[in-house]
């Protein structure tokens, strides 16, 4: 995640105070120091570092922290919620108008910062919602645009609305607004150009959509892994032609996040969604208090829940359930088991929501979770190079057959011995622990939802 090191360095700060049994002011003031170098290395915005770090030590040197029994952790907490304070307190969502009216939401941004994949992204969100969505495609510069939206669009569901790269944008936004008003959609998403900078004709480009077409939300993506510059930007667009919202894309990547820390602040302009990864489901509701927990290395174990809920098919979960209680857990299952936590963004997004984990916070080892995906891909070739009967009864698997399956998969045989193995202690524990499994713990037991 974009804040690892920026979570790493405040939870060095915080262990600190936690060591001491009591707070002098110069402890504070000491701890309060680094937090700054921290946000202004993450490149935090100066003024809000600034703004920041007074807030704290005015709460923090009060009488009731410094008297308290555990002081440490009381500057912990207000940390906490100053910097929830700092990106906006309370979730912001999409506008729309009331009932069947058609909502327009126009996307801007620079080239480069993912517009045009968001867009068919936060389409597939509404779709979930229950949203007839229409998406319109006004970039006629860029080359593959129009038909990049149309690809997305097809794998979301979603409608496309294009008049190829011969008219003017504004015309194409017009005319989709009249398609979607004589098709009886809720929402129309219009994908707009973006230049490399912010320069005159983008933005005459844009007045002139939202002077001819009545748009209700106008949408902002800026590209987290530039830093202070997605800040400036931010405040360009909002002054030249107005924005409702920030989406903040790329904040998976090796960027240090500060953006994320000072859009609120320095425009007042609320955080939407972040992108979280290339795939048109990697597309987060941003909440200030589970981003917070995560930076302070508490983990989100909220959006883990909701991202299963989004993912995991009940069906399967189910059927999966079944057949572990009967003791029939075979190869298909274990396979069903990683496809489902792929759907939920890999073992590295998984960790990254988890409590102290992947953050080198000295509570846990540290885990390399490349190298844990490249197991799991193992895993998989090696279970695929099985054939159908072995899979499910994998008794069948002598010497001869390892080999086989090795030599296909591309593994060495201690590879798949290792997995056979795993196999066999996975199956007699959950012959052990009937009662997780549904029994005395109620209607679906404590495996309820969850990939195995």
């Amino acid at each position: 995640m974009a804040f690892d090191s920026l979570s790493e360095k405040l939870q060095n700060v915080f262990r600190n105070l936690r060591s001491k049994g009591r707070l002098t002011e110069d402890d504070v003031k000491a701890a309060l120091k680094e937090v700054k170098m921290a946000l202004l290395e993450a490149d935090v915005n100066f003024k809000v570092v600034k703004q920041f770090t007074k807030s704290v030590q005015e709460r923090a040197i009060g009488q009731d922290v410094m008297n308290g029994l555990n002081p440490g952790q009381m500057v912990i907490k207000i940390v906490n919620e100053e910097m929830v304070k700092l990106m906006g307190s309370e979730t912001t969502e999409l506008a729309f108008r009331p009932g069947k009216e058609l909502t327009v939401i126009m996307m801007v941004g620079l080239q480069g910062a993912g517009k045009t994949t968001t867009t068919a992204k936060i389409a597939g969100k509404l779709k979930l919602k229950g949203k007839k969505t229409l998406l319109a495609a006004c970039d006629v510069y860029r080359p593959a645009a129009i038909e990049q939206l149309q690809i997305n669009g097809e794998k979301q569901g979603v409608e496309v609305f294009t008049m190829g790269d011969k008219n003017k944008p504004v015309n194409i936004a017009k005319a989709a607004v009249e398609h979607a008003r004589k098709n009886e959609f809720n929402v129309l998403i219009i994908d707009t150009a973006g230049r490399l900078h912010v320069d005159e004709d983008m933005m005459a480009e844009l007045e002139e959509i939202k002077e001819q077409v009545d748009v209700f939300q106008t949408v902002l993506v800026v590209d987290a892994m530039t830093g202070q510059d997605a800040v400036n930007v931010a405040g360009t667009f909002d002054e030249k032609i107005g924005i409702d919202g920030v989406i903040l894309t790329k904040l998976d990547g090796d960027t240090r996040g500060g953006a994320a820390l000072s859009i609120r602040a320095v425009t007042g302009k609320p955080i939407l969604y972040v992108g979280m990864g290339e795939k048109l489901s990697d597309l987060e509701q941003f909440y200030p208090d589970r981003m917070a927990s995560r930076i302070l290395g508490m983990g989100d174990v909220l959006s883990m829940i909701e991202k299963a809920q989004e993912n995991i098919d009940e069906e399967k979960a189910k059927e999966l359930e079944q057949k572990m209680r009967k003791n029939e857990f075979d190869f298909d299952m274990y396979l069903e088991s990683m496809s489902q936590m792929r759907k939920m963004g890999g073992f590295s997004s998984l960790l990254g929501m988890l409590p102290g984990m992947g953050l080198g916070n000295g509570k846990m080892p540290d885990i390399d979770t490349d190298e844990a995906e490249k197991s799991l891909a193992r895993t998989e070739a090696i279970i695929h190079s099985m054939t159908k009967k072995e899979r499910t009864n994998p008794s069948l698997l002598n010497p001869s057959r390892k080999q086989r399956i090795a030599k296909g998969a591309g593994v060495d045989i201690s590879e798949v011995n290792r997995l056979v193995k795993q196999f066999e202690q996975m199956k007699k524990m959950m012959k052990k622990m009937p009662g997780m499994m549904g029994g005395k713990r109620g209607k679906r037991g404590m495996f309820k939802g969850l990939p195995f």
